[in-house]
């Protein structure tokens, strides 16, 4: 290495680790978020706070715990839950703005900004309304926001601010495209079933897209064993993936016996929790599609790092 080529790698920016930090405490609390949420469709608890940006006349963080009774709880601790990932979003757009030299990276984190901005208008929306298509578009958006969060987690890792690999993985980039098709039909079936929970209808079609996603998740286990069983980063998320299925598929069937025929009866709260379960495990799914396709795409990239340079993709200005 010349002495020109150490000035510039002595220049070379320090990598923050606050925008990865931030973007991976953001998954981890959106996903509760859908859990709670599917807890407040599942109850009806939905229109138990009947104003919105207050609750009961209170500032919505003011509202007194002792208050917070029956479907009040979840429906207040929603919007409690949804602030805090407002917060965190809010926290990452920032440390991306700071601290990011990717310019399509920093769109990216006010993109999420803008998107769970709509998610709580829409929500707001929801209360004051009182219109069910609201309710499903909501939910529909929510898993959106959460595809988006594990998308920032992955952008911001150290794997995805190194350089792509010398030598591309064989066939990684069929496996990106079956992975990418694998996480669409998962939001389409995430889509049938929130129109499922919402008004009873179009089962069909949400064990449509169910038979068709366990497809494509088979497709991906062959084809990550056969190809790629000696790369952790692909073979876990691809056998996490497989055992989800599995669990949905299982608890998909037990949901709709028990809610929609009278072969098993159960009471209102095993329903609640089987139903939303199932949502919360179709989310997962949703996330680690996501994660294979991104990371498959990286994998399936030929690069080479050169001595001296930045890893970034894009520099930093002079």
């Amino acid at each position: 290495m010349n002495a020109h080529d150490g000035a510039r790698s002595a220049r070379a920016p320090a990598i923050s680790v606050w925008p990865h930090r931030l973007a991976v405490l953001l998954v981890c609390a959106t996903f509760p978020l859908l859990f709670i949420g599917g807890l407040v469709t599942g109850k009806g608890a939905g229109l138990a706070v009947p104003d919105w940006p207050t609750t009961f006349g209170y500032n919505m963080f003011l509202y007194p715990w002792s208050k917070m009774v029956g479907n009040i709880f979840y429906e207040h601790s929603h919007r409690l839950v949804a602030s805090c990932v407002g917060l965190l979003t809010i926290a990452l757009a920032v440390a991306l703005g700071r601290c990011e030299p990717r310019v399509w990276l920093r769109r990216l984190g006010f993109a999420a900004l803008g998107l769970v901005i709509v998610q709580g208008v829409l929500g707001g929306l929801r209360v004051v309304l009182l219109e069910q298509a609201l309710a499903i578009v909501h939910a529909a958006t929510a898993q959106l926001f959460f595809a988006l969060t594990v998308c920032l987690a992955v952008f911001t890792s150290a794997d995805w601010r190194g350089a792509a690999p010398e030598r591309a993985v064989n066939d990684g980039g069929r496996l990106r495209r079956l992975c990418a098709v694998t996480a669409v039909l998962i939001y389409a079936q995430i889509l049938f079933g929130a129109l499922l929970r919402h008004t009873g209808e179009r089962v069909d079609a949400h064990a449509a897209c169910a038979a068709l996603v366990t497809l494509h998740v088979i497709f991906i286990m062959i084809r990550v064993m056969r190809h790629h069983a000696s790369i952790p980063r692909l073979s876990r998320p691809a056998a996490a993936l497989f055992a989800l299925t599995l669990a949905q598929l299982a608890l998909g069937t037990v949901s709709y016996i028990a809610k929609f025929t009278t072969v098993w009866r159960l009471s209102a709260d095993p329903i609640v929790l089987l139903t939303t379960t199932h949502l919360a495990v179709g989310a997962l799914m949703l996330g680690i599609a996501v994660t294979l396709a991104l990371r498959a795409h990286r994998l399936s990239t030929p690069g080479k790092i050169r001595q001296g340079e930045n890893l970034f993709t894009e520099r930093l200005p002079a």
